[in-house]
């Protein structure tokens, strides 16, 4: 409810805070790296949930003081029904990091609950359609991965499969990013991705590279019928050698001779846009 002043007062009883919050879930299968994540500052916030991030609770802090993006925040967390609570000065410089400048506003992001690859193929092939997955290989910006998220959207994929080491994960960053598409698009957790890509080589997916150096121009590949997983690595440093290796193809997007590489974001959307053109619209 609204205070003296215009000042922001929380009904209801204080919550435990992000530990206890946390031990009130069921396993989920996330990265070892993540836990939930901590959102500061007003910007940030109203960003977040203007963009629907997932949240759990949002953190006001004691007689906040009332502006526009306080009142939209509020109003946003009242439509998802996220719970909000009033906390001290101490408690959100603790949730947020004494060194944050929260401006009183926190929100709590919980863990990517992630598929399994496997689960993934067999959804796909259950409803008769042709598979396309995307794999990333040392992908580390969440907001590449947002924008690849958005892509596999556009173009008529079916989710994105990460590695559970030297990879990003779905961060609140990545899910603003993609403009909404991570509530669409899932998104798998592969333990070992080498070890993926040959399981899925084994159940007759075509496993396609993206590599500068490529083997063979993508516009001249014909990728019409094949269930596929295209796989991208990092803009600096390429596929590793061993995903190279477990790759059917290695294919390269033809670029002027003055650009020395595509970002990756930007090279999965030039790719999928290419593999769209040819395959069925369902």
């Amino acid at each position: 409810r609204v205070g003296r002043k215009g000042e922001f007062v929380a009904s209801g009883p204080k919550t435990a805070g992000v530990a206890g919050a946390a031990a009130r879930k069921g396993k989920r299968i996330t990265k070892a790296t993540e836990s939930f994540e901590v959102l500061s500052g007003r910007n940030s916030v109203l960003e977040a949930l203007r963009a629907k991030v997932p949240a759990t609770t949002l953190y006001l802090a004691s007689r906040i003081e009332m502006d526009d993006r306080v009142k939209e925040v509020i109003t946003l967390a009242n439509l998802r029904k996220i719970p909000i609570s009033e906390v001290t000065r101490p408690e959100i410089d603790r949730l947020t990091g004494f060194d944050s400048v929260h401006q009183g506003v926190a929100l709590q992001v919980p863990p990517y609950n992630y598929a399994h690859p496997m689960e993934l193929l067999d959804k796909v092939l259950s409803r008769g359609a042709t598979p396309l997955f995307v794999a990333l290989d040392g992908i580390t910006d969440p907001r590449n991965l947002g924008a690849i998220i958005r892509s596999v959207a556009a173009f008529g994929g079916h989710g994105v499969i990460l590695p559970q080491r030297r990879s990003t994960g779905v961060t609140a960053s990545a899910w603003k990013t993609s403009a909404g598409a991570a509530a669409r698009v899932p998104v798998a957790l592969a333990a070992n991705l080498n070890a993926t890509l040959k399981e899925f080589k084994k159940r007759k997916v075509f496993v396609v590279g993206l590599d500068g150096g490529g083997d063979m121009s993508l516009p001249k590949f014909n990728l019409s019928n094949e269930p596929l997983v295209l796989v991208v690595g990092s803009e600096g440093k390429g596929l590793s050698r061993l995903v190279q290796e477990n790759c059917d193809a290695v294919l390269s997007i033809p670029i002027a001779k003055e650009t020395e590489s595509l970002n990756a974001g930007i090279a999965a959307s030039v790719a999928l846009y290419e593999i769209s053109k040819s395959r069925p619209k369902l």
